[in-house]
């Protein structure tokens, strides 16, 4: 994202995100020199960064494509950021300084690595930069907000502030059940669903039990392997049963009135 109010500030902000880049495929669109574009799509060709020089008219295979937006950010990511503040002036810009916040529903939190650091000097076609990382821990909306402070040619501090809006969304859903067995045991089935755009592994999927409950996970083999294999791997969409059984624990067995109020089973982590 690019952002420069023409006349009023000597230096443009620019922020992308660092996520893993798309693959794209060029787009052929020719014609013979004798059809009415005449020549317009080919000389289009030569121009593409993507195609080949003196074979324009045949695909070359996959580029990367970097970053267009945010896109989408799920709990628990790392959200990393390119922050750049580029001199396009014909002059030296003194004391530029960089400061990044993300707000959420509840705090303020400082990300800059330069906000501890003094202004600098930006000569012409010079960028002052930061990279920065952030674990996303909650849910809704954030908003990168960065800042950016210079010496204006009047020699008065000047500054101005952009706002980044993104959502943080779940990447799981989980829907559970419970069966009561006449031996007192209790089962809970656990639905894991991957609601991403993209694959998941899930590396541990378990069963805290409370104070009032035993747990033994159904998940394994009887070698003590997972029966899911190596690796659960889920793509976008598709979900995973867990079967547990939760056995109450002697003092609670034996009085009735317990049972009944012991509904507090459990945490699936």
């Amino acid at each position: 994202m690019d952002t420069k109010e023409v006349g009023e500030h000597l230096v443009a902000l620019k922020v992308m995100r660092l996520t893993k880049p798309a693959l794209i495929s060029p787009t052929i669109v020719t014609c013979d020199f004798k059809d009415l574009p005449g020549n317009i799509l080919n000389n289009y060709l030569k121009d593409d960064a993507t195609s080949v020089v003196q074979m324009e008219t045949l695909a070359a295979g996959q580029f990367l494509l970097l970053p267009q937006s945010f896109g989408n950010i799920y709990l628990g990511e790392t959200f990393s950021c390119y922050v750049c503040v580029h001199n396009e002036t014909t002059q030296p810009v003194q004391s530029v300084s960089i400061k990044a916040d993300l707000q959420t529903n509840s705090q303020r939190i400082p990300l800059s690595t330069q906000q501890n650091q003094s202004p600098v000097m930006l000569d012409v076609d010079e960028t002052l930069s930061d990279v920065i990382h952030h674990e996303v821990k909650d849910l809704g909306t954030h908003i990168l907000v960065c800042e950016v402070t210079y010496m204006s040619n009047y020699n008065t501090l000047a500054s101005f502030r952009k706002f980044f809006k993104f959502e943080v969304m779940k990447p799981l859903d989980v829907k559970t059940k419970i069966y009561n067995a006449e031996s007192d045991e209790v089962f809970l089935e656990a639905q894991v669903q991957n609601i991403t755009s993209g694959p998941i592994i899930l590396e541990q999927v378990s069963l805290e039990g409370s104070h009032q409950f035993a747990v033994k996970s159904l998940n394994e083999d009887g070698d003590g392997q997972s029966v899911f294999g190596d690796v659960t791997l889920l793509q976008s969409q598709e979900s995973c049963q867990y079967l547990y059984c939760l056995t109450p624990k002697e003092n609670i067995s034996q009085q009735i009135k317990l049972m009944a109020a012991a509904r507090n089973i459990g945490k699936l982590d």
